[in-house]
Parts: structure tokens; sequence; C-alpha cells
């Protein structure tokens, strides 16, 4: 087996040891509070849920590039997800509770899965792509799952954690064919995502626009500096897989 390949194995499953050696985490209920409810053209809730329209626009870009160059099925299903991201959170965002919140994080966690196949099955050459990103979507959704079964978000965030520190870790030191340009651009615009994100009243005050506004863009935009390095990276390659 690939050293460095199993190198990223052990250090996720390592990861899960950890996360799990802490207390469960449950749904702080005030997440739901979004401090931007103004009302636009009769719309409740509007900038939280028309913010959400760059994943449609960036997912369908994406969508489009990899049918034209003939892409992975991992990098279809990333895009394919990064668009239903978009119906997830507009849908959450309209009445915002943990149930709804439910359809925001399941294309999330496929898009986080299949983002990860692909750059894994790239870099390790592997086989088995089509069974691998079965059993991961698999796991993404078992993810939320667990979180509504048992109230628990230790599972959910490990399923968000993994992808974001492989990705990091492919990107900068083991696979010189991606872009790392891109990847450390996606993950300074997704930590600033996460950001905003838990300082949702003080972007309002400061901007009149909410930190969870920002954040739906900026982790868009860290989706479309994916799809950047992609394009960069297969600028002279294409062929069907």
């Amino acid at each position: 087996m690939n050293k460095k390949f199993l190198f990223l194995i052990l250090l996720n499953l390592s990861t899960l040891i950890l996360i799990f050696l802490n207390d469960p985490i449950v749904q702080n209920q005030a997440y739901h509070n979004f401090v931007d409810t103004r009302s636009l053209m009769g719309h409740q809730n509007f900038f939280d849920c028309f913010s959400n329209i760059l994943f449609l626009v960036f997912g369908a870009i994406g969508i489009n590039y990899t049918r034209i160059n003939y892409l992975s099925l991992s990098w279809k299903m990333f895009f394919i997800s990064v668009t239903l991201v978009a119906f997830g959170s507009y849908y959450y965002h309209l009445n915002p509770n943990d149930q709804t919140l439910v359809w925001d994080r399941l294309p999330m966690t496929l898009a986080f899965m299949s983002l990860i196949n692909a750059v894994f099955f790239e870099t390790f050459k592997l086989k088995f792509q089509r069974t691998s990103l079965l059993v991961l979507n698999l796991l993404g959704i078992l993810s939320v799952v667990v979180w509504v079964v048992t109230k628990d978000l230790r599972f959910y965030y490990w399923i968000q954690l993994t992808p974001i520190i492989s990705l990091l870790i492919i990107g900068l030191i083991f696979n010189k064919t991606l872009n790392a340009k891109y990847m450390i651009i996606a993950f300074v615009l997704y930590i600033l995502a996460k950001i905003t994100e838990h300082s949702d009243l003080f972007f309002y005050k400061k901007l009149s626009i909410s930190g969870h506004t920002i954040k739906h863009v900026l982790a868009a935009f860290a989706i479309y500096s994916l799809y950047l390095m992609k394009k960069k990276q297969n600028k002279n390659f294409r062929r069907p897989y």
C-alpha cells in the first residue's frame, strides 16, 4: 500500500478517535437565530436564502466543465452536490430549525466525500473509484443520520474535518499536479467562512450584511477556487476516464 495514502488514513482515523474522546456535541439551538431576518419582495430571510445562488451558479459551471472534459464520476458528484447545497441551504433558511437543517447538511456531506474521493484517486492512482465513492457518500449520509438519531454531532464534524486536513496535506506535499495555490485559497476562504458564520451579529452591525450571508459567499468562492484548480490542472489534458 502507498505509504502516503496509509499515512493519511491513519491520520484521519486518529482524528476520529480524538474527537470521540470528547463529550458528545449537541446542536446549539441558538445557531438557528440568525440576525438578518429582513424580507425583500415579500420573501422572508431574503439575504441568507438568496446568497445560496452562488452555490447553484458555481455548481452548474462545474457540472458543465466535468461533462465537457470527461472528468471522473467523483468530480461530477462533487459539483452536483454543490448545486444541491444551494437548494438545501435555501430551504433551511426559509425556516431555520433542526429538521430543515438536515437538508442543508446532507448535500454538504456528499460534496465533502465526493471531493476527497476525487483527489485521493487522482493522487494515489487507486482502483475501484465508484465503489469507494458510494461507500464514502453513504458514510456522509450516515453522519447526518447519527446526528438526527443521537443528537451527537461528533461524527458529522469529523466528516467535515477529514477532507479539509487531507486536501491541504495532499495539495501542499503529496500531489504536485494539483495547483497548491488554489488549494490554499480554498482552505483560507473556508476558514474565513467558518469565522464569519460564528460572527453573524458583528458583521451585520458593521456592514449591514450578516456573517452568515458572507459565509455563503466565501464558501461558494472556495468551491470556485477548486474549480479553477481543476481547470488549470486539465488545461492540456483531456481524456475520458
